[in-house]
């Protein structure tokens, strides 16, 4: 694979990363202001932020599992590994990393380890 190709997708990852990283300083101020300033209110008021909380939560979760794939693919970048699936050591087509750029795996091992996690 390209040097050229290797830096354009490490840059990439590299901007997801700060995103994901503002996002949740974003949002977790966000909700400790909304907790803060609200004052209990009925039933209804009390679901709804139980609510936003676990979204916020679950959001939260959704960005981690993200951000350390992220942080995986740079460490691969790193060490030369990168656009190689883990299961097969075929080359990933640009395509995919294109698309998905912290993918690990080839449409064919990914597809299958789905099939097998189901």
């Amino acid at each position: 694979m390209e040097q050229a190709f290797i830096e354009k997708m490490k840059n990439v990852l590299l901007e997801q990363k700060e995103e994901i990283l503002k996002s949740l300083a974003d949002k977790h101020s966000e909700y400790k202001k909304m907790v803060e300033s609200g004052e209990p209110g009925d039933e209804v008021d009390v679901a709804s932020d139980v609510i936003d909380g676990a979204l916020l939560e679950s959001l939260g979760a959704q960005d981690a599992n993200r951000l350390k794939r992220i942080n995986n693919t740079l460490e691969r970048i790193n060490q030369g590994k990168y656009g190689i699936c883990i299961i097969c050591n075929k080359e990933i087509p640009k395509a995919r990393l294109e698309a998905i750029p912290y993918a690990l795996m080839c449409v064919a091992c990914q597809s299958e380890d789905e099939r097998r996690n189901r």
